[in-house]
C-alpha cells in the first residue's frame, strides 16, 4: 500500500516523476514533464535514529532513503525529499546480530513527509507535516503502528481561548482516547497557545491555554495522561531534584535521582535511565541510554546498534 500527500505545487512534478520512473503513458504526464531536471536517490540510507521503546527489552529504530532533484544542466539542487521510510525492532539489552522485525514503505519519492518524528505511545509512532506555520501542504499527521503500515489524518484546526499556535514537538496519549499535543515549552505567556488536543475521529486540532485543572502542568519537561490520570517529570528547585507526579498532588517514588524526565510509550526516561510504571511503582532496568545508537550496563556498552 503506498501512502502519498500531493499539493496543486507539486502534482505537475510528481507526475513528471512518474512519467520518468515507469515510463507508462497513459498516466498522462507527458504534457506536464519538466524536462530542465532529474531526481536521484542518494547513494546511502540516512542514518538510523531511535523513535521510540515498546517494552523493557525492545527498542524502535526508524531512518529513510533521501532523493534530490536537480537541474540537468549543472546538477544545482532544487528540491528533495524522504522515501521508502523504515522502522527496525530491536533488543536494547541483547546484542544480537540484527533486528528482531523490520518494516518498510515502497512510497518511493515523497515530498515534506516524516514518518518517524516521534512517539505515540507503545508500539505507535507519529510523523507529518507538523511545521504547519511555515508550510503549504497542510497539517497532516501519520501514525504508524509496529506490524502494520501508518495511516494518515488531515486535521483542522481551531483555537480555543487563545490566539498564537505553535508547531507540534511532541504527541502523547491523553484523557478520554485523545492525544496531548505540545511545542517546545508550556509557559507561553499572554493569549498564546500552550498546548493541543488532537482529536483523530473529528480529526481536530485545538489549540488551549492551561485551566485551572492542568495549570500545574505548566513546568513539566514531559506530560502524558494514563488512564484517568495525568502523569508529569517536574523539574526540582535544585538540581537532581526533579520528581514524577501524578494528577499534581501524588508524588511517585523513582529510585535514582534525576534532573529532567521523558516518556517513551510505557518507558519512562529520567536522565539516562530505562524505567516502567508496574503497579503504579517506577521500576528501572539498569540500561543506560544517552541518545544515539550506544545502550550501557554498568558503564559497558552491552548493545551497539550501528
Amino acid at each position: 500500500m503506498k501512502f502519498w500527500i500531493v499539493s496543486k505545487m507539486y502534482a505537475r512534478r510528481l507526475c513528471a516523476l512518474c512519467f520518468v520512473l515507469a515510463c507508462v503513458s497513459m498516466w498522462g504526464c507527458s504534457s506536464w514533464f519538466d524536462e530542465g531536471t532529474h531526481f536521484e536517490w542518494a547513494e546511502h540510507r540516512t542514518e538510523k535514529s531511535i523513535v521510540g521503546f515498546i517494552d523493557d527489552s525492545l527498542v524502535i529504530a526508524y531512518n529513510a532513503r533521501n532523493w534530490y532533484e536537480r537541474t540537468d544542466e549543472d546538477g544545482d539542487q532544487v528540491g528533495s525529499g524522504k522515501g521508502n521510510q523504515a522502522v527496525f525492532i530491536y533488543n536494547y539489552r541483547v546484542q544480537l546480530d540484527g533486528p528482531v522485525f523490520i518494516d518498510s514503505l515502497d512510497n518511493g519519492m515523497e515530498e515534506n513527509f516524516n514518518y518517524g518524528l516521534g512517539q505515540l505511545s507503545d508500539s505507535v509512532i507519529w510523523g507529518g507535516n507538523v511545521n504547519h506555520l511555515t508550510n503549504d501542504m497542510g497539517n497532516v499527521y501519520s501514525f504508524w503502528k509496529i506490524g502494520k503500515k501508518p495511516y494518515k489524518v488531515n486535521v483542522k484546526e481551531n483555537k480555543d481561548g487563545c490566539s498564537v499556535g505553535f508547531n507540534v514537538r511532541k504527541l502523547r496519549t491523553w484523557l478520554d482516547g485523545k492525544i496531548y499535543a505540545q511545542g517546545n515549552k508550556l509557559t507561553r505567556g499572554g493569549d498564546s497557545c500552550q498546548y493541543a488536543i488532537l482529536d483523530t475521529i473529528s480529526k481536530t486540532l485545538v489549540y488551549k491555554r492551561l485551566d485551572e485543572n492542568l495549570k500545574w502542568t505548566e513546568k513539566c519537561d514531559d506530560v502524558r495522561a494514563w488512564g484517568d490520570d495525568v502523569y508529569c517529570f517536574m523539574p526540582g528547585e535544585l538540581p537532581f531534584e526533579a520528581v514524577l507526579l501524578r494528577n499534581g498532588v501524588d508524588t511517585i517514588d523513582v529510585p535514582i535521582k534525576f534532573s529532567v524526565g521523558d516518556f517513551w510509550g510505557n518507558i519512562l526516561q529520567p536522565n539516562a535511565n530505562l524505567c516502567s510504571l508496574i503497579d503504579g511503582k517506577v521500576v528501572c532496568s539498569g540500561v543506560i541510554w544517552r541518545g544515539g545508537l550506544t545502550f550501557y550496563e554498568n558503564d559497558e556498552v552491552v548493545v551497539n546498534l550501528e
